[in-house]
């Protein structure tokens, strides 16, 4: 029944020990479960659960599981197979030196990497002052009023960048005006391959060259430049950036955070948006990620930017109140009109770099970049007393050195366990980290000196003279990080407390289940997620030479297998470092499969109207036309429909997104029908993986039909959401499909579509917990996972169904992994809308399922395999307990507009203050259970007033009297 027969002895019970700690109930529990919802047995519930059509019957061969001992040692011995040199290529990727306290207490903390995004507020407080934190860190350095809380890396946000450029200049995408975009040459290459990915399917022309030689004309919509550039050269972009928004477009600049405390900042050289990596502030270079990109903006495109702000706002008590503005650039609201798709941000890393910078504030910042400083001026003073030209007289960390024989100096430097940059154009780039000292400045002028074949080398640090390398035009003299939040917290007794107090405002999975329907909040294993800060995975440059990865290369090719099995499909790519990239890159892979079979004229997607709002953001951006299919009363896919809107459009039908089970938590019957009729008609059926819970060693995409999927490794393969991020997507793909995934510049001989990360291998030192959790579990462990996800979700089903209507059921009156329970008939009732029982949850100490989608008005219920029964019950109890309360409401026992449900969340300042106004009694509205009074989780905020934080939009640190707790709204 439960992970373990009675067949087995000791031994195999201790390799199959994780499934056990994985899986929330015993076989006890799981025997009184199946019984509340009249199956026999896991077996007979999947039978009923499962149409017959889609059981893929042949037993699931990934992996033997092992124990969580044996799976430590196992990785040990795999990271010994990465070689750790010091790393001096930079490219934007730089060694940097994360500070203990954040390491244990932010990185390696389940208060902080196991939170949701902060879509409910009340209770997300914590984080929120810290994405705060990390967006006015951004707008001080870069001098730009206006900044997100973090994108998925430097590459995408310049993406990001462009395209929203060309949307302010190019009203109608169908008769493009200003279609040129100009890239300067000495951008990263990656962020260029990136640009030529997302350029493309939209019409855009890249235009690369010399930006000091550039004629800009008014067909060009913007341009970008980095600063400082790939070669390490400072250039004086004024005149460039007038001349290009003379002519009407705008300008970005990808730009180092750390070298702005030094350099002019790019809101003081004009620019009108600042994109970049904020790796360099505490996060470490992991192979490639995750790391947090940020992006900053003029005023002029509050309204345009990307990604998800913080602001600030209110709460009903008038108390300052922070929360995520401008939420209606969501694409759940925007769908196909959505000019961007960005939905995971990078919050857990922001949050660290945004604490890098509280803890070592303005001038740590500053003294930092100025060591950097030092050692490059005098690593690139002793290269010229060698006799070697270096390309630049200005430069900040990174220089460029002239030579003819890269491959001799390569060789020695690897000699010494060195890595630099070498561009093939004889020339080496060698760029100076955090954590380099002088000694290592020697020891890289040693290998110089070697090459030469002399004897020694000698360096002289001159302290005082440094800046003479960075122009006196270019040298900052404006202030930055003035707020007190970063002048406050320097000693690590302080720095402790501090990330205390906001962790304490936040529920997060070591508080409670997060009942979140399709985003699956699954346990993340502290077997799993150990490896990851460990030096052989975390200090891996993303471009370092192949022989030294060896240990990753283990883990990608084993990961890469095993999720092609899972899939049902021929091959799969991991560079995807979001769902909706995974989307993105899935969609370019039939684009691209159609264009090779002479078929470009197929770019119309059907899209199902239930589908999560990204798939129809994802298919305009890859350049498709959305047609949208509608659902039947039942929630399920109009077959009829899509049938005839099918061959209405044979002849450009590119295909079908489809989520699977359905975005409504029902396997549906005729899915394989869906993906014949697609078939039929020239096209490729993509599925959303986002439900690939419900189908892990029961069915999968390619058995079910599909040619691509994604999966969200941060859902199904129990990678940690980190409080709104990071995410991955991987694609897999059939064999028709496998030439077209996406390629990378570090590996030429890859066929397939454009990059769609910075990186090869996306966020790669966060595979390691996919990784695990399929090595601990093993084959039959991720199966018995699935049918447990199944069971949790019908049995709490069966015990709300008596309260609450449940939308949309399978044939057996069963669910998949996720079930919506129908919350409108009381807003008729009772007054009470869906919004009131998920700020009520709060008061029982839970995060609100999903709500309102995908149905307005409801919540979405996923329970996921790793809640205990007990958990379970207390979260009905609770709903239970909250349907008492509405029939109160509705009998007249209590006020319609004064009651627990329409005042929740009650804070601990309600409760204990002198007065109370309620019709209702404090306990009622603060300890409603009895489980609450010994375990009480205080949201510390009431409920928010998002109404006044959009009218009054802030998203930097306001004055610290606004922090005062009797902080009064005003008009």
């Amino acid at each position: 029944m439960i992970h373990t027969s009675p067949d087995m002895n000791l031994f195999e019970k201790q390799a199959a020990e994780f499934s056990r700690r994985h899986i929330g109930s015993n076989e006890s529990e799981t025997r009184q479960m199946l019984a509340t919802v009249g199956a026999k047995s896991l077996e007979d519930l999947i039978d009923k659960a499962l149409p017959a059509s889609i059981r893929d019957q042949k037993p699931l061969r990934v992996t033997e599981a092992v124990s969580e001992a044996a799976y430590l040692e196992l990785i040990h011995n795999v990271a010994s197979r990465n070689l750790v040199f010091k790393n001096y290529i930079g490219y934007g990727y730089f060694e940097t030196i994360v500070p203990s306290v954040i390491l244990r207490n932010v990185f390696e903390n389940p208060g902080w990497y196991t939170q949701y995004t902060p879509y409910q507020a009340e209770i997300s407080q914590g984080r929120l002052e810290s994405l705060l934190n990390f967006q006015t860190m951004v707008s001080d350095l870069t001098a730009l009023p206006l900044a997100n809380a973090s994108l998925l890396d430097e590459g995408t946000a310049a993406a990001e960048a462009m395209i929203m450029f060309f949307n302010q200049k190019n009203k109608d995408h169908q008769h493009v005006g200003v279609p040129k975009f100009f890239v300067d040459q000495a951008i990263f290459r990656q962020t260029l391959d990136l640009l030529a990915t997302r350029a493309e399917p939209l019409d855009i022309v890249l235009v690369t060259g010399d930006y000091s030689k550039a004629e800009i004309d008014e067909t060009y919509f913007g341009a970008i430049v980095q600063y400082p550039n790939s070669e390490g050269n400072i250039p004086d972009y004024r005149n460039f950036i007038r001349k290009v928004q003379h002519a009407g477009g705008y300008v970005a600049m990808a730009t180092d955070l750390l070298a702005l405390t030094l350099l002019v900042p790019p809101g003081e050289l004009g620019a009108d948006v600042a994109i970049g990596s904020a790796q360099r502030f505490g996060v470490p270079i992991g192979f490639g990620g995750p790391h947090a990109a940020f992006f900053a903006a003029k005023e002029d495109f509050k309204r345009a930017i990307p990604g998800r702000i913080i602001g600030v706002s209110v709460d009903a008590q008038n108390n300052r109140a922070l929360r995520m503005a401008l939420q209606t650039r969501e694409q759940h609201i925007k769908r196909e009109k959505a000019t961007s798709n960005i939905c995971t941000a990078q919050a857990l890393l922001a949050n660290m770099a945004a604490m890098y910078a509280v803890y070592h504030g303005p001038q740590g910042l500053k003294d930092i970049a100025t060591r950097i400083n030092i050692l490059t001026c005098a690593l690139s003073n002793g290269l010229r007393e060698l006799g070697f030209e270096i390309s630049h007289e200005n430069f900040f960390d990174t220089i460029q050195v002239i030579i003819e024989k890269t491959e001799k100096l390569r060789q020695l430097a690897e000699d010494r366990k060195m890595n630099f940059f070498y561009d093939g154009k004889s020339a080496v780039r060698i760029s100076v980290g955090e954590n380099s000292t002088q000694r290592d400045i020697l020891d890289i002028l040693s290998v110089f000196s070697e090459y030469l074949e002399k004897d020694e080398a000698s360096i002289i640090f001159d302290y005082d003279r440094h800046e003479k390398n960075i122009p006196v035009e270019l040298n900052r003299s404006s202030p930055f990080l003035t707020h007190p939040v970063f002048n406050t917290h320097h000693s690590e007794t302080e720095m402790m407390r501090y990330l205390k107090s906001l962790e304490n405002k936040d529920l997060s999975l070591n508080t409670s289940m997060i009942p979140l329907g399709s985003c699956t909040m699954k346990l993340n294993a502290a077997s799993e997620l150990v490896p990851v800060s460990w030096p052989r995975f975390s200090k891996i440059h993303p471009f370092a030479p192949e022989f030294q990865w060896k240990g990753y290369q283990q883990i990608i090719l084993e990961l890469e297998s095993w999720l092609s099995i899972i899939t049902g499909f021929a091959a799969t790519s991991l560079q995807p470092n979001s769902g909706a990239q995974g989307e993105y890159a899935g969609l370019l892979a039939i684009r691209s499969y159609h264009a090779a079979h002479g078929q470009q004229h197929r770019q119309m997607m059907l899209i199902p109207i239930s589908a999560h709002g990204t798939n129809p953001a994802s298919a305009v951006m890859a350049g498709m036309k959305v047609v949208v299919v509608r659902s039947d009363e039942d929630g399920h896919i109009d077959i009829q429909d899509l049938k005839e809107k099918a061959v209405a459009h044979k002849s450009e039908l590119a295909g079908l997104m489809v989520t699977y089970p359905s975005t409504h938590g029902v396997f549906e019957e005729g899915i394989k029908e869906i993906c014949q009729i697609i078939h039929d008609n020239g096209g490729l059926v993509y599925m959303d993986g986002a439900n690939m819970n419900a189908q892990v060693g029961l069915t999968s995409p390619g058995y079910i039909g599909a040619d691509v999927c994604h999966l969200n490794l941060h859902k199904t393969f129990a990678i940690p959401h980190g409080g709104g991020g990071p995410g991955m997507g991987p694609i897999c793909v059939n064999e028709k499909l496998k030439d077209h995934l996406p390629r990378h510049w570090t590996d030429p001989a890859t066929k397939g579509t454009g990059a769609v990360s910075a990186a090869r291998y996306g966020s790669a030192s966060i595979l390691l917990i996919s990784y695990a959790y399929i090595k601990m579990l093993g084959s039959h462990g991720i199966r018995q996972a699935t049918a447990y996800a199944i069971l949790n979700a019908n049995y709490m089903k069966s015990r709300l169904e008596s309260y609450y209507p449940i939308l949309y059921t399978g044939s057996n009156n069963t669910c998949a992994h996720e079930f919506i329970v129908d919350l409108r008939p009381f807003k008729t009732q009772a007054g009470i809308e869906a919004e009131d029982v998920a700020k009520r949850l709060m008061d029982y100490g839970f995060h609100a399922p999903t709500l309102s989608f995908p149905v307005p008005g409801t919540i979405m219920i996923e329970p996921t395999e790793s809640e205990d029964k007990a958990e379970l019950d207390r979260f009905c109890d609770a709903m239970i307990a909250i349907y008492y309360e509405i029939q109160d409401i509705f009998s007249g026992k209590m006020d319609k507009t004064d009651n627990p449900l329409k005042n929740a969340p009650h804070t601990q300042r309600i409760i204990t203050a002198d007065e109370w106004n309620h019709s209702y009694g404090r306990e009622k509205a603060a300890f409603p259970l009895p489980y609450t009074r010994s375990n009480k989780f205080w949201p510390s905020i009431g409920r928010v007033n998002n109404t006044y934080g959009d009218r009054h939009l802030i998203c930097t640190c306001e004055p610290v009297s606004s922090y005062d707790t009797e902080f009064v709204s005003g008009s």
